[in-house]
């Protein structure tokens, strides 16, 4: 590791869009669910095996849930388990347009 300074750089608030992954928008709203999902799990001291027998949704999808490997997940599936678990999903859109980088013009 460098002794020198720190290069501190703001991110957009999207993980995914700051790393440049496929699919920004889908997974930032996926793991916002799935951060959701796990609230009310800790809320609720659910085991992932009381949340199978208060939802009939298998164990284990829970247990991707909380190691966030949701690549199997849909939007719809989450926010089917949040229902599921006694809450509901309300969702606000704000569409801006993209920022393009600006390419230099010749002269």
């Amino acid at each position: 590791m460098k002794n020198g300074p720190m290069e501190v750089i703001r991110g957009s608030g999207n993980v995914f869009r700051d790393f440049r992954q496929p699919d920004v928008d889908v997974r930032q709203f996926k793991a916002l669910l799935a951060a959701e999902i796990i609230k009310v799990l800790d809320r609720d001291a659910l085991t992932v095996r009381a949340a199978y027998e208060r939802t009939g949704i298998a164990a284990a999808d829970f247990s991707r849930i909380r190691n966030a490997d949701l690549g199997r997940f849909t939007l719809d599936r989450l926010m089917g388990i949040i229902n599921r678990l006694g809450s509901h999903v309300e969702v606000k859109l704000k569409v801006k347009p993209a920022i393009r980088p600006r390419h230099a013009t010749l002269a």
